[in-house]
């Protein structure tokens, strides 16, 4: 059931934005609410979802491909410290707004999570793995996280600071 987990980070950051946006003084507007839920998104699904990985990966590497409905590879500490990595700048971009840094933290996701969807197209295209690790939320919190960090870094550009 460790599957959900995505799921779940999800939802709290959609909960956690709405309560923030509820909180703001007015005028409240889409600039806002996108900064708040661009907040959360990299506190649960990038940065805390990226720990969790991670430590699925590097201390859980059986169980962790028997998820994805893979063997267990060396290669998973490798999945596990990048996911590290993103966990913690998540955390980071969800404390520091600075827009440079979320634009920064983005780009990586992006190409982290959506290159992972690619790879589980490509498995269920090739052999068929429906494994819930690699055909289940996983695999729509892969496309729905990059997507929303870009399109919210598009909607709160220019509230950025000016740059020099």
């Amino acid at each position: 059931m460790v599957f959900w987990v995505p799921i779940i980070a999800w939802i709290a950051a959609l909960v956690c934005a709405g309560l923030a946006v509820a909180r703001a003084p007015s005028p409240r507007g889409v600039r806002l609410a996108a900064d708040r839920l661009l907040r959360y998104i990299n506190l649960f699904p990038v940065g805390l979802i990226g720990l969790w990985a991670a430590l699925g990966h590097i201390a859980f590497p059986e169980e962790s491909a028997r998820a994805i409905g893979w063997a267990a590879s060396p290669f998973q500490f490798e999945v596990g410290v990048a996911n590290l990595g993103i966990g913690l700048a998540g955390i980071i971009a969800a404390i520091w707004p600075n827009w440079g840094f979320r634009a920064a933290i983005a780009v990586m996701t992006t190409g982290f999570l959506g290159g992972a969807a690619i790879g589980h197209l490509v498995q269920i295209a090739e052999t068929g793995n429906l494994a819930a690790g690699n055909a289940g939320p996983i695999l729509y919190t892969d496309v729905l996280t990059p997507l929303s960090l870009l399109l919210l870094l598009a909607l709160t550009f220019r509230s950025a600071p000016a740059r020099g």
